[in-house]
């Protein structure tokens, strides 16, 4: 078995976590592949993604190629002589690419697999209102998510955790996780599990304004998971009306409240520091949220500075 050269892929603070413990236990990290400089923001200055700031400070060799089948770049990443390949929050590969390493390449997944396949596993998790959740290190095919699972390892999500709380605990399991993997690639020791698909097999589809607008006529626990899994980013949303007026609103944390009540879905019912949205068998209290051009604020500072009136609701 020879040493291991790596060269890691990824672009989000996430992918930066796991990159920063590969390299605290001592492994060879000879390259670094991440997204291409976007401008981003109201000013359009070019941001760079989160691993590539963090390539610069530790002096890692660092690509960014915008074809990942481009002539020049597959002679360059060759160049590096890697033999394994590491993938956290990248972008599908071609075969050309997953396939040039002696010992393969692997990807982390922040789910359990074959459940939640896709792009929001974190947040997908939690709107379903799963109890637990995972990572998982599987070696790459040529679909999404699918390949031959190496590790995976386990953990609990606790009924008000949303979607940054879990992603940052995630972070951690994964960064062990991928060591865990790394040791066993070196020791020969890797015993691979076939994903069997079947038809319960849950999807963790890419997200948008559509599946995070919150309907108010499902349940209230179906909206608190909602609410909780798109906190804090992208965050659900939904319009409120009042006096003619309506502002695109978004959401970020709530409550439930079980009480019966003969109020009209959607009604906003209104107290000095609450606001509370009558739903199926009870209350949704909004404990925070954002309107349009505003920060965000909890409701009690809103209150503080708008009041709403007795035909306010929610669309």
């Amino acid at each position: 078995m020879d040493k291991l050269r790596i060269v890691f892929m990824g672009t989000p603070e996430f992918a930066v976590a796991i990159l920063d413990t590969i390299l605290k236990n001592k492994y060879d990290v000879v390259g670094i592949i991440t997204a291409a400089d976007k401008p981003a923001g109201r000013g359009q200055k070019i941001k760079y993604s989160a691993v590539k700031e963090y390539a610069l400070e530790n002096n890692l060799f660092l690509l960014q190629p915008t074809n990942l089948k481009d002539p020049e770049f597959l002679e360059e990443l060759k160049a590096l002589n890697a033999n394994l390949q590491v993938i956290v929050a990248f972008r599908m590969l071609p075969k050309v690419v997953w396939a040039m390493p002696k010992y393969g390449t692997f990807n982390l997944h922040a789910s359990l697999l074959p459940n939640y396949r896709g792009a929001a596993p974190i947040n997908w998790a939690i709107i379903n209102g799963e109890s637990k959740t995972g990572v998982t290190t599987f070696y790459i095919d040529d679909k999404i998510d699918t390949g031959a699972m190496i590790l995976s390892a386990e953990i609990a999500i606790t009924p008000d955790e949303n979607a940054g709380q879990l992603h940052d605990k995630l972070m951690i399991l994964g960064s062990e996780t991928v060591v865990d993997t790394l040791k066993l690639i070196e020791k020969e020791q890797v015993n691979l599990t076939i994903q069997e698909d079947h038809s319960e097999i849950k999807t963790a589809n890419k997200l948008d304004k559509d599946n995070c607008k919150i309907d108010w006529t499902k349940t209230a626990t179906e909206i608190h998971n909602q609410i909780r899994g798109l906190s804090p980013y992208p965050a659900a949303w939904c319009y409120f009306k009042d006096n003619n007026q309506e502002w695109n609103v978004k959401i970020y944390e709530s409550k439930i409240n079980v009480e019966q009540h003969t109020f009209p879905i959607g009604t906003i019912q209104t107290t000095k520091k609450e606001i509370n949205v009558a739903v199926t068998k009870g209350f949704i209290t909004i404990l925070s949220l954002q309107f349009p051009g505003k920060k965000k604020m909890t409701t009690t500072q809103l209150l503080n500075g708008i009041t709403l009136s007795s035909q306010a609701m929610v669309l």
